[in-house]
């Protein structure tokens, strides 16, 4: 693969492909706010998506409802993260401390299938995934949703005939599909998986499987426990795309295969560990591994000898980097038939599981860490507390009318009223800091 290709990791100096300079192209340094200071970005992202480059930026596809009247409605969210192989959907409500879940729906749809070798989604793929949208498009007229994200990934950003997929939703579903670009994807993810990022660390690796592609993404800890990017990169190799190139769709691999999988991704990776040292720093200080996916979930079912997927069990389990490299191994080693009985893999995961498991020993392989944290979470989430984040923030229009009344004076009934309130004591005015 040429150097230009996507997934070659840059240094700072860089120049991206669309002309601009690695320190142009970054990610959101207070993950949602924007960025204020130049870091260095390593995703070396080819331009496939030239296309969609002014629809990514800024989030363009973010919509609101209101009712009849023109007034907003009770704040329901959605977010549908349509990736490479699974369309995923989320509807919540707003809460003090985050959001509650009142709907959810996923399904495979494989998006991608056969895009490696043809450039293009084919007829099949966009069919199921229409039905599927068509599915998520009732539940959002149901809940009455107020405020939505709706977003695709690498299958979009590569296909040829992607802009033709996004009219048909839009035509036949309603559904708006804003296709983002690997950057706003690494930042979600990183959203999404917050919350468990624990405290006492001073960095965290991010990883996010998909069907297409795999993010990388390497975060700093302050001590405050806030999250800061410093990198990231999109490996293009996911687990349909890496199946298909090695035959595991058809059924049972070989070892060698295998190993050659796992080669592949490790080659891939190995400019971002040149890039930011990770493995140096691994060695003398704490540092966090996240695995978000299918196949990082799957693992930690079969660890648990779950008899059928729990959640509310896996989402923020720990496992031993040791225990993952044995079941991936395992896994591996198993026919198409042995894998599909397992009762947490089954049909639907049996012939790319095996990827996804290559994918996880690449990982481990150039960063060897004692243990990681499962992630049932990313994108979706990452894209609700974006909306809502954006949502509760002070209005800046009212924030500036606020400064500007500041800095003019005040009439003499503000002095007035500041008079009675110095005569009534402290008390009072503590109260008026309260409501201010």
């Amino acid at each position: 693969m040429s150097a230009n290709t996507k997934g070659d990791t840059r240094a700072s100096k860089a120049k991206t492909s669309d002309g601009r300079s690695s320190n142009e192209s970054q990610l959101d340094s207070n993950l949602g706010k924007s960025a204020s200071s130049k870091r260095r970005n390593t995703s070396g992202q080819k331009s496939s998506n030239s296309k969609h480059r002014r629809r990514n930026n800024g989030f363009k596809g973010i919509q609101t409802r209101k009712d009849q009247f023109g007034n907003s409605r009770k704040a329901i969210y959605s977010a549908i993260d349509l990736g490479t192989n699974n369309c995923r959907l989320l509807i919540a409500k707003p809460t003090a401390n985050g959001f509650r879940v009142i709907d959810a729906f996923s399904r495979i749809v494989r998006l991608g299938e056969g895009l490696e070798s043809s450039g293009m989604l084919s007829e099949a793929a966009m069919d199921r995934t229409i039905d599927a949208l068509k599915i998520c498009a009732e539940k959002l007229a149901r809940r009455g949703v107020t405020t939505m994200h709706h977003v695709a990934t690498e299958a979009c950003r590569v296909a040829k005939n992607s802009d033709e997929f996004i009219k048909r939703v839009k035509q036949e579903t309603g559904i708006n599909i804003d296709v983002i670009s690997a950057a706003d994807e690494a930042r979600l993810a990183v959203m999404g998986c917050q919350s468990l990022i624990s405290r006492g660390n001073r960095h965290a690796l991010v990883f996010d499987i998909g069907g297409g592609s795999t993010e990388l993404i390497w975060v700093s800890i302050s001590r405050n426990n806030k999250t800061e990017i410093k990198g990231w990169t999109s490996v293009p190799w996911g687990v349909v795309n890496l199946s298909e190139k090695y035959g595991t769709e058809a059924g049972d691999i070989s070892a060698e295969d295998y190993r050659s999988m796992v080669n592949v991704v490790y080659d891939h990776i190995l400019a971002f560990e040149e890039a930011y040292k990770i493995r140096d720093i691994v060695k003398r200080s704490k540092v966090q591994f996240l695995g978000t996916s299918g196949t990082v979930t799957t693992l930690a079912s079969l660890h648990m000898n779950l008899a059928r997927y729990d959640r509310s069990k896996v989402d923020g389990a720990w496992m031993q980097a040791r225990d993952i490299r044995r079941l991936s191994n395992e896994v591996a080693a198993m026919t198409y038939a042995e894998r599909s009985a397992q009762p947490c893999i089954g049909e639907e995961r049996a012939d790319l599981v095996v990827a996804g498991c290559a994918i996880i020993e690449a990982v481990l392989g150039m960063w060897p860490v004692n243990s990681l944290r499962v992630a049932d979470r990313g994108i979706r989430e990452g894209i609700l507390r974006n909306l809502m984040q954006r949502d509760q923030a002070p209005n800046p229009q009212w924030r500036q009318n606020r400064n500007n009344a500041n800095r003019s004076g005040d009439s003499s009934k503000d002095r007035s009223y500041r008079k009675k309130k110095h005569r009534k004591g402290s008390a009072s005015s503590q109260s008026e800091t309260k409501h201010d």
